[in-house]
């Protein structure tokens, strides 16, 4: 009876007790799964058998020794006095790979350090020679596993990670491991769907990887059968014969595996990118007779099977971890979706996602998840069964008439033939409790404001501002354009639940509105300071143009958190530009100048516009060029503070709008509106004309106004005036006063 030796099998996160099932078939005694790997006993050719099959291992570790160490010279001297010459020449070439926490040692490099030295001085003491140290294809690699006084000693057979097949030279932009996807499609059922000859599909597939992994599976090809070195090559206890046999019987049944006619295996991919390289990697499996893949959006991914065929359809879609992906991610799950209810009927899916409240969003119930890890990111494989009874959809009104007969003639013990399997037609999502309310909120704001922006001319406004407080979402309509900025929730708040929350709103949005998702922008506003607070968001530059006043304005819904337009503003524009004729108007912090537009098309004898933006400037420019002004109406780039104390014109109408926080990089002094309003209305009521009007306003909500403001100045607050019934909601949105000389 050949010897048993101890070994440790690494693995991803996840999977360990398939593998322990995987090695348990392989060969191997007492399995244990432990974390990111398994333990147990099996013999040399046991070993040699898990390196060339084992589809889900990463490494097969000897256990060369176990003991017990309570400091770094115990260590040193126990791995010093153990027999290397049974295991490696003096001529051999060795790395050393250190990981845990103990006997003494809290560095990894120190400790593959000190293990390096008692190999060396080995060979040193006993053959006055020494082996060297190579990190690149060593003959030995050598693991060394620490945790308190415990330490692990072991020698890898495999080499390379067996994760690394050989085959994938080429690679996405988010590539999954080939161990990785093996386990998805083993947790899938597709070692048992593939026995019974059924299909497998991957609708967004990339370089292939999950594809090829499953055809393997199905052509019985040992998962590492290419490749050219191993660990055990160079080690002294290898037995090329017993090795020589196992890779000749793999070949052979590689050989009849792949002469067996191919199951139906195919692969969508949109990126054109992306279809060259996976056909190559297929290539270089052996593959190309088993698998096809065809460059082609969702909408085009269209199973064609034999009648009646039906299989698997693996997937791992984009997970999303900007927000702006979260509009984009959820309508492509929902998409996702309909396409697996229309073309799959009698199918079974397995969704690998790292945002499993997406699949949610599907329209198919799931009845298992299993969570793995991919890296250092957690995920779940979502399953689905993909049945009429698994639906979570509206039906139509024929639909639900056409059911409950059915389920009449079924109580009245008809034997007419079932229809609960066949397709009947894409219908819409059913929204979530949350979601449905969320847009019966939308609804009833839409109704009130829609006939108030109509009567007064108003193309865009805010429909809804965190009414809501567990929906902290602010959304504004421009024209047919639909603008949502998620207010960033507190940290008091679960964020996956913030995340379950967002996703209902971006659901519920096109069905409330009744518009396409493309008509969506989604942005998050958080507290930010200085640069930061006009930091892009995309460099798309598409302007779009509204109507308020009578002026034409630019707004750009994608580039920056803000538009170029602030709705709340919208009362005191059209105040200037009532009472703008023949006045010189000054704008100060005149971010994109709308203020300035509508003072012009009042009839403003000049207007100087300043600003310490150039990117707003030049906005401000635009929106005065094609509403035909230009000449007499002036931009300045400069710090406000510092213009004012330069400048000694005198103007008829000031707009002051300043920031609450700045912190500019192209300014020395950091400015607070609380702090210094009183100095910059002083310096600003200076340049104000006698009879002459300046308006003050800041969105700070727990503004306070100076009282020497209010003893040096005719002061008024006029912040109801200022507030359209958009803004109703939200009072608290800005604060505005009229100020004037006393004398007047």
């Amino acid at each position: 009876m050949s010897e048993l030796f101890n070994f440790h099998l690494t693995c991803p996160r996840g999977i360990e007790l398939l593998l322990a099932d995987e090695a348990t078939e392989l060969g191997m005694e007492d399995a244990k799964a432990l974390t990111a790997g398994i333990s147990g006993r099996a013999t040399i050719e046991t070993a040699y058998n898990i390196c060339l099959w084992s589809r889900l291992a990463n490494r097969v570790l000897l256990v060369l020794e176990e003991f017990e160490a309570q400091d770094t010279a115990e260590l040193y001297q126990t791995v010093r006095d153990m027999d290397w010459s049974e295991h490696m020449t003096a001529n051999s070439t060795f790395s050393i790979v250190f990981n845990g926490n103990g006997c003494g040692i809290n560095n990894t490099h120190f400790g593959a350090l000190k293990i390096k030295d008692a190999i060396v001085d080995y060979f040193r003491d006993t053959q006055n020679r020494r082996p060297s140290v190579a990190k690149e294809n060593p003959d030995l690699r050598i693991h060394m596993y620490v945790e308190r006084t415990s330490a692990t000693l072991s020698l890898d057979l495999s080499g390379a990670s067996l994760h690394m097949r050989g085959y994938r030279k080429q690679q996405g932009a988010a590539p999954m491991k080939e161990n990785l996807a093996a386990a998805i499609l083993i947790r899938s059922g597709w070692p048992k769907m593939m026995k019974e000859g059924k299909a497998l599909v991957d609708p967004m597939c990339g370089v292939g990887t999950l594809l090829i992994e499953g055809a393997m599976m199905a052509a019985d090809v040992a998962p590492n059968l290419k490749r050219q070195h191993w660990g055990f090559e160079g080690w002294l206890g290898h037995v090329p014969r017993r090795w020589e046999k196992l890779l000749q019987e793999a070949e052979q049944r590689a050989k009849v595996g792949l002469a067996q006619e191919p199951l139906w295996i195919r692969g969508y991919e949109a990126d054109p990118r992306l279809i060259q390289p996976a056909r190559n990697n297929l290539e270089r499996a052996g593959l190309s007779d088993w698998v096809n893949i065809y460059q082609g959006e969702l909408q085009t991914f269209h199973p064609k099977p034999a009648k009646g065929q039906t299989g698997l359809v693996i997937v791992n879609p984009p997970y999303g971890e900007r927000l702006g992906d979260a509009a984009s991610l959820l309508y492509l799950y929902q998409h996702l979706g309909a396409r697996l209810r229309e073309v799959c009927l009698g199918w079974q899916a397995g969704i690998f996602t790292g945002n499993a409240d997406l699949c949610k969003r599907m329209g198919l119930r799931s009845h298992k998840q299993y969570a793995f890890m991919n890296g250092a990111l957690p995920c779940k494989l979502v399953l689905l069964n993909i049945v009429n009874a698994q639906f979570v959809i509206e039906k139509s009104a024929s639909e639900r008439l056409m059911l409950k007969a059915e389920k009449q003639a079924n109580e009245a013990g008809s034997d007419a033939e079932s229809t609960a399997e066949s397709g009947t037609g894409e219908t819409e999502l059913m929204l979530s409790e949350g979601a449905q309310m969320f847009a019966n909120r939308l609804k009833k704001n839409l109704k009130k404001l829609r006939k108030w922006a109509r009567k007064n001319d108003v193309s865009c406004y805010r429909l809804y501002d965190a009414d809501m407080p567990e929906y902290a979402v602010a959304i504004d309509l421009y024209g047919d354009m639909v603008h949502v900025q998620e207010y960033a929730p507190p940290k008091t708040i679960d964020p996956a639940k913030a995340e379950v929350r967002l996703l209902d709103v971006i659901a519920a949005i096109p069905k409330a509105l009744d518009i396409s998702r493309e008509q969506i922008v989604l942005k998050r506003r958080e507290k930010k300071t200085g640069r930061n607070q006009y930091e892009k968001h995309a460099e798309e530059k598409q302007y779009m143009s509204v109507e308020e006043g009578g002026v034409r304005l630019l707004v750009n819904l994608t580039d920056y958190l803000d538009t170029g337009l602030f709705l709340d503003h919208r009362p005191m524009r059209l105040r200037i530009q009532q009472e703008a004729a023949g006045k010189r108007f000054l704008n100060l912090y005149c971010y994109t100048a709308t203020a300035t537009a509508h003072a012009a098309m009042g009839g403003a004898r000049t207007s100087t516009s300043v600003d310490l933006s150039n990117t707003y400037l030049e906005w401000g420019q635009k929106n005065l060029s094609i509403n035909g002004f230009g000449g007499k109406h002036q931009m300045v780039r400069a710090d406000v503070l510092t213009w004012l104390q330069e400048d000694r014109e005198e103007y008829d109408l000031i707009f002051l709008d300043p920031p609450t926080f700045s912190n500019s990089k192209r300014t020395d002094d950091v400015f607070d509106i609380q702090r210094d309003h009183a100095h910059i209305i002083e310096l600003a009521m200076r340049r104000l004309s006698a009879g002459g009007t300046l308006y003050f306003s800041n969105n700070f909500r727990r503004f306070k106004m100076d009282d020497v403001v209010e003893v040096r100045y005719q002061v008024e607050d006029i912040t109801k005036q200022t507030l359209d019934m958009d803004f109703e909601r939200n009072q608290r949105i800005h604060k505005a006063w009229k100020i004037e000389h006393k004398d007047f």
